[in-house]
Formats: C-alpha cells, sequence, structure tokens
C-alpha cells in the first residue's frame, strides 16, 4: 500500500467531534448527511484532488472510510486495512487479513470497517470479526463467527456441471460484506451468503451479462445477525431471520401496502406439509449496516431474499422474516417488529439499502420514524416504535409486471434484481426534508428452466434471472421530497450507471459516484451538475466528507466492481481525496 500526497490519532470518542465522519453512515440515523458547508455550489468547481491513496489491491472497492481524530480508517476487498494521515495520506499502519478459506460468497468485496473505543472493528469475508488497535494496527481479538457447519454447502464448479457446463461465479458459503455497528458496547454484523444466489456468466462478464439462479433444494444456508462483545469478541446474541415456528407465515395474498403478488396459494399450501423444514436452508442475508435509536434501544435492519432465491415451490408461504425491515432490540437481539415487503420473494427484492432514521410529519405532529429505500421503486416509511406504515413515496421508476412470477417462456418484470434501489444508501437532508437516491431502471426476464434427471440425481428446477434487453436500462439520481408526501422534487439520468449511494451536505450538494469512474457534485435543490471529477475506475462506494484546520475533504473510493467491469470499465485501488485549493 502507498499514498501519494500534495500523528497517529487516539480513537472515537463518547461524542462526535465537529468535522470527522466517526462511522458507516456519519451517524446512528445512517443519513450520509454532513452539516459541512466549506464546499458549497458557489466554489465546488474548484475542487481539485489533495492526495492519493493506493491500496495494492486491485477491483470491488465498495468500502465507505471512516475519519476519526485526524485518522482515516480504509478496507479493502481482500480485508486489508489501513490507518491514514487524514490530512496528507501519509500511511500510519496497516494490516494485512490472512483468510483461513479462499472459498467465499460470490465476488470478493468488504464495505467498511467501525472506530470506537480505541478499537477498529471489521468483519471479513471468511467468517471473522476481528478488532484492531486503532493507534497501531495490531490484532485485540479475533474471533471466528461463522462456523464449519455454516460453511459452504454447494460449489460453483459442481453446479456449472449441473447446468450443462456454464460459467457458474461464487459459492454458498456465508460471510459479511457490511460495515458493523457499534452500539451499548457490542459490534453488531450479519453475514451474506444465505440467500444462495450463484451468477452465471456469459461473455460479457457480470450479472447484466448473465443470470442470478435459484436452484430447487436445500442449497441455501440461514442467515443471521450477531452482536459481539466490543472488548472481548464474545458472542453475546444471535438473532436468526428465517422463522422456525410458522416461518410460512398468513400465506398473504397482497403486499403490506396492497399491491397483488399473482400468488398460486392453493398449491403453495398443498405443497406446505411436505416442506416444513424450509426454514433451516431459507436464506434472508443482511447487506447493510443497522440503524440505531438510543433513545428506544432498537435497531434497523434490512433482511434479504429466501432461498432458494427466484425460485419458491420448495418454500411455500411468506417466508418470514425475509424481504423485511425488523427491529430488534440492541441488548437482546429480540424481535420488536417487522415490516415484510415483499412476501414469498421470487425477484431477488432484498431489503438492501441502509435504513435512515427521520422526523416525519404526522397529522398530529412529527413521528419518529424510520425510512428504508426498496428495490421494488418505492421509500416506505415506518413509526419507529411500532412498525406501522406511516407513508410510502411517489414510485422511483416505472414499474412493469410487478410480482408476476416466474415463468417457462419468461417473465419481464421492472425492476430486476439490481434495483430500483439497492445495497449503496440514500442520503437524507433533515432541514429540506430531502432523500436523495441512486436509481436504477431497468428490467429482467425470469425464466424457469429444466435440467433433465441423470443416473445419480433427480431432476433439477431452477430459475435463471437475465437482463431484458429490449427493455430500457439507465440510472437516475432522484431526490425525493419525505416532508411532502414522498413526492419526486426531480430526477436526473446519469451518463452511465450509478453505484455507491450518495452524501448529502449543508452546502446544498450531493455526491454520487458513477460506474464509469466520475464522481459527480449536484446542486442538491435542481440536481443541475456543478463539477465532475474522472477517478480513474468505477465508483462502487459512497463518498464522505470531512474537516481538519478549517479546510474541508471529500474522500472517495475508485476500484469499479463486477458489474463496472462487465460493462467495459475498469478497476482500480485507488482512495481519492479532494478539497478547496489553499
Amino acid at each position: 500500500m502507498s499514498a501519494i500526497g500534495i500523528a497517529a490519532a487516539t480513537p472515537l470518542p463518547a461524542a462526535e467531534a465537529p468535522g470527522e465522519w466517526p462511522m458507516f453512515g456519519h451517524d446512528h440515523t445512517n443519513r450520509n448527511f454532513s452539516d459541512l458547508a466549506g464546499i458549497d455550489r458557489s466554489n465546488v468547481a474548484r475542487l481539485r484532488p489533495a492526495w492519493m491513496f493506493q491500496t495494492g489491491v486491485t477491483g470491488y472497492f465498495q468500502a465507505q472510510p471512516v475519519m476519526v481524530d485526524g485518522t482515516l480508517y480504509l478496507s479493502t476487498t481482500q480485508n486489508n486495512v489501513a490507518a491514514l494521515d487524514a490530512r496528507t495520506g501519509r500511511v500510519l499502519w496497516t494490516y494485512t487479513h490472512k483468510a483461513r478459506t479462499e472459498k467465499i460468497f460470490g465476488p470478493p468485496s468488504n464495505r467498511g470497517v467501525a472506530v470506537s473505543g480505541g478499537l477498529v472493528f471489521q468483519a471479513t469475508m471468511d467468517g471473522r470479526v476481528i478488532a484492531l488497535d486503532a493507534k497501531t494496527g495490531k490484532v485485540a481479538w479475533d474471533h471466528e463467527a461463522v462456523r464449519p457447519e455454516e460453511g459452504e454447502t454447494e460449489t460453483a464448479s459442481g453446479l456449472a456441471q449441473q447446468l450443462g457446463g456454464k460459467p457458474v461465479q461464487g459459492s454458498s458459503r456465508l460471510g459479511f460484506k457490511m460495515p458493523p455497528l457499534v452500539a451499548g458496547g457490542l459490534v453488531i454484523v450479519g453475514v451474506s451468503g444465505a440467500g444462495y444466489g450463484l451468477h452465471v456468466e456469459d461473455e460479457a462478464g457480470g450479472l447484466d451479462g448473465g443470470s442470478v439462479v435459484g436452484i430447487e433444494g436445500g442449497y441455501g444456508r440461514r442467515g443471521w445477525l450477531a452482536a459481539y462483545d466490543a472488548g472481548t469478541g464474545q458472542e453475546r446474541w444471535r438473532w436468526y431471520v428465517t422463522k422456525e415456528d410458522g416461518w410460512e407465515g398468513a400465506f398473504s395474498e397482497k403486499t403490506g401496502d396492497g399491491i397483488p403478488l399473482h400468488r398460486d396459494i392453493p398449491a403453495e399450501k398443498a405443497a406446505a406439509p411436505a416442506n416444513r423444514q424450509a426454514w433451516r436452508v431459507g436464506g434472508g442475508s443482511l447487506w447493510m449496516t443497522p440503524a440505531f435509536d438510543p433513545d428506544l434501544g432498537l435497531i434497523y435492519v434490512g433482511t434479504g431474499n429466501p432461498a432458494p432465491q427466484n425460485f419458491g415451490l420448495s418454500r411455500p408461504g411468506d417466508n418470514l422474516y425475509t424481504m423485511s425491515l425488523v427491529a430488534l432490540d440492541v441488548k437482546t437481539g429480540h424481535l420488536r417488529w417487522y415490516y415484510q415487503q415483499v412476501p414469498h420473494d421470487e425477484w431477488g427484492y432484498d431489503v438492501a439499502a441502509p435504513p435512515f432514521l427521520i422526523d416525519h410529519k404526522g397529522a398530529d405532529g412529527p413521528v419518529k420514524a424510520v425510512a428504508s429505500a426498496s428495490k421494488t421503486g418505492w421509500i416506505y416509511v415506518h413509526d419507529r416504535a411500532t412498525g406501522k406504515l406511516l407513508a410510502r413515496s411517489a414510485p422511483l421508476i416505472a414499474q412493469k409486471n410487478l410480482f408476476e412470477p416466474p415463468s417457462t417462456t419468461g417473465t419481464v418484470v421492472s425492476p430486476g434484481p439490481l434495483g430500483a434501489v439497492s445495497w449503496p444508501p440514500t442520503a437524507f437532508d433533515a432541514a429540506s426534508g430531502l432523500a436523495y437516491a441512486q436509481v436504477r431502471h431497468g428490467a429482467a426476464t425470469y425464466t424457469v428452466k429444466t435440467v433433465p434427471a441423470g443416473p445419480d440425481r433427480p431432476e433439477i428446477r431452477y430459475t435463471e434471472t437475465g437482463e431484458a434487453r429490449a427493455e430500457p436500462s439507465f440510472s437516475t439520481l432522484t431526490a425525493v421530497d419525505l416532508g411532502k408526501g414522498g413526492s419526486i422534487a426531480w430526477s436526473v439520468k446519469s451518463a452511465s450507471r450509478l453505484s455507491g449511494g450518495t452524501l448529502a451536505t449543508a452546502g446544498g450538494l450531493v455526491f454520487s459516484g458513477e460506474e464509469d469512474g466520475h464522481l459527480d457534485a449536484h446542486d442538491a435543490a435542481s440536481g443541475q451538475v456543478l463539477w465532475r471529477f474522472q477517478c480513474g475506475a468505477g465508483i462502487s462506494g459512497p463518498a464522505i466528507t470531512y474537516s481538519l484546520d478549517g479546510r474541508q475533504y471529500v474522500a472517495v473510493a475508485a476500484g469499479g466492481s463486477s458489474f463496472t467491469k462487465g460493462s467495459g470499465f475498469g478497476t482500480g485501488d485507488a482512495l481519492v481525496v479532494f478539497s478547496l485549493p489553499e
């Protein structure tokens, strides 16, 4: 790892110091908003690189940095960590991760660290939760969170043989991608890889060129969120996504907000007795960091798709608590409430984006609320204490055949499994009431296929998910006015696909990254692009801003991802940090 430039620091204090970015999402509200206004509409056009740090690990660079007391902490796709002088990029220390297995879920990626109490916390792709000394980078503790029996259940190579030799990417092993949440002396993190979503590739590479596959049978795992003692690494509680008793739920015919699901309920109920144990491999990955309300003592997190992905015949019922926004007691992990956005999902509509806390304007005054931007194309707003649905925004995309089931002839549905809004965070400005989301417009074709029975195996059924090539595909940066009923304030089409999430500031700016390598600064009131910079590789992680010695900086990782590579854009390894000329 090296720094290219123009004292070691103490870790996160009890209260955030002005100008810091002390955790993922900036603070426990997950709003990705900063009160800094030194860089604003009037001067952002003069923004220039101040320094750059190259990690030496190319590609899949999705991490959001953390800046505490003058030190910037950054993780790489291979779970290496660096501590840098946030003024100059000078390397203070590095940690090189030695994975205990090369078998991981999907493409390698890591989305950031947490810093608290003199320690830097990271959850790794090989299923470990690690604490590093914030001053030296030495390992304080290393806990193997994913046990061997929760490991790999199906190899990509084995699946490729069953599917006629198609190239397959990934495996079904559990691991971690999300930045941990530190709250109440606990390090809280959830596993991904539970929903069994291997990618079948074609010559274009990546998901858009191939498909997500959902295989009938017991190939999934059971997703979970767990809390570890920040001082020792010992597990304090664990909450499993799939409900052991009654995961079939009510066999809902509609979503909670009244949209028909087009399910064959009689067929599902007839199949239920033979599939009572489906919850044991029922999926439910957890993709991104929870929000936290310390007054209520609740954390809010979205859950992923059931397994087998996009193929529901062997998992009758609503598949609780997959595809849900859930509220858990931070001290015990007990479920307080849930709202299932898509019962019995067959389209890959994970509740993947980080929830964020807002004050909702109710009829009787403000209501403490939590908002969730969805893949289905809406932003939902719930009462934080009860989960009651308070509001739903206007659609962010043009939906088509929503919730029509996969078929043998192929069903075209918009949005596809990549969104509307996927895991990248949505920024929220409480003063204006505007939420800023990167929205992907596009459709997918969901096709049920069959591999005939062989000498040593039965017939295999699966759903193949491919891009609907006749449908338009593009991205917009969209501002949603949550203070005015969720109406669309403005929407701006981007030059290439948007990725990584948004950052909003009190300077009236919204920063948004593109897969072609551009970092853009938009006018928060109108969406007008005021500044662009080519970072050299796709932006697939959220930017941050911080201030030191009266000077404001903006930092973003530029490394790309499997999707940017598949679209013809290069990968890289650089953290690029900007400021105004002195």
